[in-house]
């Protein structure tokens, strides 16, 4: 008896052993019709903040990139925008980002900056002077960018043009000298665009985003260089009622992820979602763009009077700034890397 009923549990043995071989084949054979099955068990959360309102099209482009990237994952990768700065100042997002308590952030050049110094080169006054100019410098620069924030452990899934930063004043701006004259707010973030000004001789008030409309109010400052969009949704204008038309330099983004979160992205998927990354950044730029001519508008309806600066006048402000960077460069400011950018527009602006 005692062998009859050894002989029915090696067979039953190997029947289990074959019914799970088996069922292994199987998986296998039904996951060849859909490969994201494969990774059923690994579904990778990405938490991403963003300082920026929801309600702006930064907030809304966001949005549709989880969507999207839920899609080409087939749901394998879920990213979890944090918008209106519930995850804290730039500073406090770096460093939730290298403990991984968060997995990605959207970064201005200020948060960028933090990353790496080489990306406030960018950022030198007057030195990149419109959207083509930007759009070849960051052709040829990107790359060496990227690397840059990557060898810092992290991840760059795209960047977007977020508009220009331009002067706001109480009183009309059209020449550099009608700028010292007033006290010009800067932000204690953006110490290398702070030193610039200062080299070139104006009066600098370090205040605080939350600070600044007090200080406005009360004439502590009577100038700013921001954002029109950020001036706009401020309301600003009320008090500095001017606005030089020259550009100041341009307003950068970036969505970056630590490496931590991105090598644990199924290989298979991470093409596909660079892909939607980049086109959404690309939907972000446009759409900051048209706001930015609208909320000019809506400015101008309201009161704002553009300065409208002629050629030689805006020559009178690059030769200002171009005497200040041979104090700079080495010190705020990446000598290589200006140099490099400034090889770049030179020949874009000669034609070639």
């Amino acid at each position: 008896m005692q062998k009859n009923m050894k002989k029915r549990q090696k067979r039953t043995g190997l029947r289990g052993r074959s019914c799970f071989i088996g069922g292994i084949a199987l998986l296998f054979l039904l996951s060849m019709g859909n490969p994201g099955m494969l990774f059923a068990q690994r579904k990778v959360t990405i938490k991403l903040a963003s300082m920026v309102p929801e309600s702006t099209p930064w907030g809304a482009a966001l949005n549709r990139m989880s969507q999207e990237w839920a899609r080409v994952s087939h749901g394998e990768v879920e990213l979890r925008v944090y918008h209106n700065g519930v995850a804290g100042g730039e500073e406090d997002v770096l460093r939730k980002l290298r403990l991984n308590q968060i997995q990605g952030a959207v970064f201005t050049s200020a948060g960028l900056n933090l990353i790496t110094p080489e990306i406030m080169t960018l950022s030198v006054p007057f030195f990149i002077r419109n959207d083509a100019e930007l759009a070849r410098v960051l052709r040829d620069i990107k790359p060496e960018l990227e690397a840059k924030i990557n060898e810092k452990g992290f991840f760059t899934l795209a960047w977007a043009k977020s508009g220009w930063v331009k002067i706001f004043s109480r009183k009309e701006v059209f020449i550099p000298q009608d700028l010292k004259q007033q006290k010009l707010a800067t932000s204690p973030d953006t110490e290398e665009m702070s030193q610039v000004f200062k080299v070139m001789g104006y009066q600098m008030v370090p205040v605080t985003m939350n600070d600044l409309l007090v200080s406005l109010n009360s004439g502590m400052v009577d100038a700013v260089y921001q954002s029109p969009v950020l001036v706009g949704g401020m309301q600003f204008f009320g008090i500095t009622k001017h606005m030089a038309s020259i550009n100041i330099a341009p307003f950068m983004g970036g969505i970056i992820l630590n490496q931590r979160a991105w090598s644990r992205v199924p290989e298979a998927y991470k093409p596909a979602l660079i892909e939607v990354s980049r086109r959404i950044a690309e939907d972000i730029s446009d759409s900051i763009t048209r706001l930015e001519s609208d909320v000019v508008k809506t400015m101008t309806s309201y009161g704002l009077k553009i300065n409208q600066i002629s050629p030689e006048q805006e020559q009178m402000w690059y030769t200002d700034v171009e005497r200040a960077m041979t104090t700079l460069l080495g010190t705020t400011f990446n000598r290589d890397l200006y140099q490099k950018i400034n090889g770049i527009l030179q020949q874009y602006r000669n034609g070639r």
